[in-house]
């Protein structure tokens, strides 16, 4: 059988990064749900930490390009694989190693693409290299800021976690080239690769940004100025 390999590019990769968009979603509602489990919140408590987290960073990109209503509001399957988590997440505990695992992986995956989503709207709009980077990292980690905040918490991405926002640098700067020659659907799985790579092997093997004591320099021993007479 012949391989239609313009339908393949038209149809089957489009398809498998808006699904892989939406397993995010997903993911992102579930984890939501799960920290409103902690809170001991109700069901609205539920969804409102689902939507947030799951959809808040992609809105607020949407927003600041001011190119009309964000995604997450116009197609409906966002807002409601959303709340499909944070339904699932009411119902079921969801712990332990295996789930650990799977959203570990999920959650790398995803981080790439949104990363590499959101830098190629910014490129889309005509904007430069440090505002796509910018909107890149704030479409993979702004939910998950926004989350953070509505329940008290200092956001994760500030400080002691395993270098997330790091990672959706790194994949923001392997797409910008690849999407600037003409090669955007392999620069969008290029960046999924790197932010997801790094993102794991960080968790893996803990690495952390260095905070701001750690390079702390100590000022110069200045020599002592000796008074007449002193010894030498």
């Amino acid at each position: 059988m012949d391989l239609d390999l313009g339908w393949l590019l038209r149809e089957l990769i489009p398809g498998s990064l808006r699904a892989l968009d939406l397993v995010g979603v997903f993911l992102n509602g579930v984890l939501g749900g799960t920290i409103a489990r902690r809170q001991r919140f109700d069901l609205v408590g539920f969804a409102i930490l689902a939507i947030v987290s799951a959809l808040g960073g992609g809105i607020l990109r949407d927003t600041l390009l001011q190119q009309g209503p964000p995604v997450a509001l116009t197609d409906p399957w966002y807002l409601g694989t959303a709340l499909t988590g944070a339904l699932v997440a009411f119902v079921v505990r969801l712990e332990g190693r295996w789930w650990n695992r799977t959203y570990l992986v999920g959650d790398s995956l995803v981080l790439g693409c949104w990363a590499a989503v959101g830098a190629g709207r910014a490129l889309e709009a005509d904007l430069g290299v440090l505002p796509a980077i910018l909107l890149g990292v704030t479409t993979a980690v702004g939910g998950g800021m926004i989350r953070d905040v509505v329940v008290g918490q200092v956001p994760a991405v500030f400080g002691g976690n395993t270098l997330y926002a790091t990672s959706a640098v790194f994949a923001c700067l392997v797409l910008i080239p690849l999407h600037e020659a003409g090669l955007e659907t392999a620069g969008v799985y290029a960046a999924i690769l790197v932010g997801a790579g790094l993102s794991l092997v960080a968790r893996r093997r803990r690495w952390t940004l260095p905070e701001a004591d750690a390079l702390r320099l100590r000022p110069p021993m200045l020599p002592r100025h000796r008074r007449k007479g002193d010894a030498r």
